[in-house]
């Protein structure tokens, strides 16, 4: 009688053991199966990938020389990056006036300058209207005075002559005309001279020495205040 009833003991506690172990099969597994909103199911992981680089981005170069690639940080506001040399060549740069018969300008003063990798002269120019001036630059064999053709003697290797036009006399731009006649700028590397002629007919004159040989150049207008601008490189 003692035995039939440990042995339904033992039966019993099986059975509790069994349901036990049911119990927590079923209410085990992932930890944060129900860290979602009632009723939704977990939600997947999201992949992410990485993000493809900007041109904001900082760039690493690596030098051939010594093998670093120390990251290269980008040009902010204040400091542009370094370009290619700007375009130029030595044929003729031209471009037509804008305003003609309407805007009356006369150049007030002529400045040269170096920077790098370039020399520059400036056309300062005023007067009435709100055209724009034209321009002929080119290398030529000779300085020659328009109109009599005398012969101007200008110091350099080889000689560009500037022809601004839509430009008028002092008396119709009521501006005073540039008053000099050779310049000779003091820490340029390609100018020698500037040999600045006046106006006549239209034309306003001048012709630069540039040292050694014919160098490429370029020229553009730049505004308020109006002035024509020739970069000639090292």
């Amino acid at each position: 009688m003692r035995t039939q009833r440990r042995t339904t003991t033992f039966m019993q506690a099986g059975v509790l053991l069994a349901a036990l172990l049911l119990a927590g099969c079923t209410l085990g597994g992932d930890e944060h199966a129900n860290d979602g909103l009632p009723g939704e199911s977990s939600p997947a992981p999201i992949v992410s990938e990485p993000a493809e680089p900007t041109p904001s981005d900082t760039k690493a170069t690596e030098d051939p020389e010594t093998g670093d690639d120390t990251p290269e940080p980008a040009a902010t506001a204040t400091e542009a990056a370094p370009g290619p040399p700007f375009a130029a060549n030595t044929e003729p740069d031209t471009a037509e006036p804008t305003g003609a018969g309407e805007t009356f300008l006369s150049v007030t003063d002529v400045r040269a300058a170096r920077h790098d990798g370039y020399d520059r002269v400036v056309f300062d120019l005023d007067g009435k209207g709100s055209g724009k001036p034209g321009w002929r630059v080119e290398y030529v064999d000779k300085a020659t005075d328009d109109g009599s053709g005398h012969a101007v003697a200008v110091d350099g290797d080889a000689i560009l002559r500037v022809s601004l036009s839509g430009t008028a006399a002092p008396t119709d731009s009521g501006v005073e005309e540039f008053a000099g006649d050779r310049i000779e700028p003091a820490d340029t590397e390609t100018i020698d001279e500037i040999v600045y002629r006046y106006w006549f007919e239209g034309y306003t004159t001048a012709f630069i020495g540039v040292d050694e040989t014919e160098h490429p150049f370029r020229v553009f207008l730049l505004e308020n205040p109006t002035r024509v601008v020739v970069d000639i490189q090292h």
